[in-house]
């Protein structure tokens, strides 16, 4: 298992537009992928499957919100690292 931490920086989180574009991008990789919603002390609160929209929005996931994403299988360093970095820069939605 690859995970990584990251924070929830675009204005609208990852709700609607930003949301399907974190799942489309999820579902290139073949490995398992799970965000983790996490508290302020970067304990998890809950969890879901990155591949699911309708999981992730419930997650209400919004700007500040610190997150895991992590993966397991054969292509989890990928997975992570590129679902990481779209997160990073704002899920083209600054």
């Amino acid at each position: 298992m690859y995970a990584k931490k990251t924070m929830i920086i675009n204005k609208s989180g990852l709700h609607a537009r930003p949301g399907s574009l974190f799942v489309r991008e999820a579902k290139k990789y073949a490995s398992d992928i799970t965000v983790t919603k996490l508290d302020g002390e970067d304990r998890p609160v809950k969890n879901c499957s990155a591949k699911s929209i309708a999981l992730v929005m419930a997650m209400m996931l919004s700007r500040g919100t610190r997150i895991e994403i992590s993966a397991q299988g054969e292509d989890e360093e990928a997975a992570v690292d590129a679902l990481t970095a779209l997160v990073d820069a704002g899920l083209n939605d600054l």
